[in-house]
């Protein structure tokens, strides 16, 4: 059964069927871990084979990275490789690989000519905390960041498994994932010529920009965690549900929270005509939609039986968040 309104409670099928507070502590642990690990990533030392870490580029990539966020990508990838008995150190370096796109991705997706947007995260965006150079800087060091810690020895002995993690990191946050899936939400608000976008047209759009690198946390996760070809087939068949529901009810808090909740503005994409499957499907179809994911994604880890319960949680409070 799905919500009528926005004032009802939350549908019994997307409710966290553990304790809720219990995965909320287990998201903030994991989220504890990730910021220590990116705090030393993003000191001052100089690092073999660099020359120098310039100041200003260091505190403005700290900035953008560090204090705020949910952290659900690298959690996902550090809960995917638990479940299969992975190493947690190369688990954990995964998902700040993944995080790092993540973020450089808001920096340049915050700028001027693409949402313009002034808060992130309850704070001023970079390129208005700094400068507009200064924030282009920060996203291109970031996202190379990313793939040197996902190539790094030191935290993947195994030489298959960093290159099946930066393959399917670049693809998952390039022309065909994340970085594509922006250029046709551009289009989408008919920035070069007049467009309409069904609702496949939206799907597919909204997998590229979101989706993939959603999907690509947990398949990191079973890289990591040795799991086999089929192991792989199912967690990316939950990745991809899963990051069908996060958009789904992303758009849905654009509608429906307010900006001190969600740490940003709020109601822009309905302004900017961007396309979203609340348009399509409306409040309402938008919900059952997301309650039909995460069935999906319940049956792609039944497998796991109850090592895959705080997978199916995730799942549930994706849907179920309020910011």
């Amino acid at each position: 059964m799905t919500s009528t309104s926005s004032t009802q409670a939350t549908p019994e099928s997307v409710k966290v069927a553990g304790t809720p507070d219990a995965f909320t502590h287990k998201l903030a642990t994991v989220a504890g871990e990730v910021e220590r690990f990116m705090v030393d990533l993003l000191d001052g030392e100089v690092r073999p084979g660099e020359i120098a870490r310039p100041a200003r580029l260091m505190e403005a990539m700290r900035h953008a990275v560090l204090g705020g966020g949910k952290r659900l990508r690298p959690f996902l990838t550090v809960e995917t490789a638990r479940m299969l008995g992975g190493p947690e150190a190369g688990a954990m370096a995964a998902g700040a690989g993944v995080e790092l796109v993540h973020c450089y991705s808001l920096v340049h997706d915050d700028m001027p000519a693409m949402d313009n947007d002034d808060m992130r995260r309850g704070k001023p965006t970079v390129h208005k905390a700094y400068d507009e150079a200064t924030a282009i800087l920060v996203g291109d060091a970031l996202q190379t960041l990313a793939f040197e810690i996902t190539a790094d020895p030191q935290w993947q002995a195994d030489a298959g498994i960093r290159a099946d993690l930066v393959l399917g990191l670049a693809k998952a946050s390039g022309l065909g994932g994340m970085v594509g899936g922006q250029l046709l939400d551009l289009a989408a608000e008919g920035r070069f010529g007049p467009v309409s976008l069904d609702v496949d047209d939206t799907l597919r759009m909204q997998a590229m920009k979101t989706g993939a690198i959603l999907a690509f946390s947990v398949e990191a996760g079973a890289i990591v965690g040795g799991a086999s070809a089929d192991e792989r087939a199912a967690l990316l068949r939950y990745g991809v549900a899963l990051g069908q529901a996060f958009q789904i009810a992303d758009d849905i808090l654009d509608r429906e929270a307010s900006p001190e909740a969600m740490g940003k503005a709020t109601g822009k994409d309905k302004d900017a005509g961007k396309a979203t499957l609340v348009d399509r499907l409306g409040l309402d179809g938008a919900r059952a939609e997301c309650d039909r994911l995460v069935g999906v994604c319940d049956e792609a880890v039944a497998r796991w039986g109850e090592r895959a319960q705080t997978l199916r949680d995730a799942a549930r409070f994706t849907v179920a968040r309020k910011a």
